[in-house]
């Protein structure tokens, strides 16, 4: 199973903004002036920095297990299912051209799919995990 959210480190600094800094991704940090906006700036810096990742086919960070004081932070909804279907599709070594024969598709749809810049419609991502052994779920739980 596949978690994603990334443990981040809150700080409130001299001047009472509240700094992010990520575990996992070093070169990710960001602010706000409270909590709430700290927390949806960090979603927006996670997800440009995962987007870039994936749109340059570079290696994803596995988050770590959140330690004391840290909050975990979720990949934005509209990416989520992106990484999930990359993930898959690299730990079992299947390229674009092998899923899209196995989905009856062109490979340019496997390329959209994949793609940060797209709209897929879940459903189709649902079905491209299918053929690859996964589930995709959605979580809602209380916030911290």
């Amino acid at each position: 199973m596949s978690q994603f959210t990334y443990p981040a480190k809150f700080t409130t600094g001299n001047d009472g903004r509240v700094l992010v800094a990520f575990i996992d991704l070093p070169r990710v940090a960001t602010d706000g002036k409270d909590k709430r906006e700290a927390m949806e700036e960090a979603m927006d810096a996670l997800g440009s920095d995962l987007s870039i990742r994936l749109s340059r086919r570079e290696e994803i960070p596995t988050p770590s297990a959140p330690k004391r004081g840290q909050r975990l932070v979720p990949v934005p909804l509209w990416l989520a299912p992106k990484l999930a279907l990359y993930l898959a599709m690299r730990d079992q070594r299947v390229s674009n051209s092998e899923l899209a024969r196995r989905l009856g598709l062109h490979e340019r749809v496997i390329r959209r799919m994949l793609d940060p810049e797209h709209a897929t419609r879940p459903e189709k991502i649902q079905g491209a995990l299918a053929i690859l052994g996964k589930q995709m779920t959605l979580e809602v739980r209380d916030a911290a």
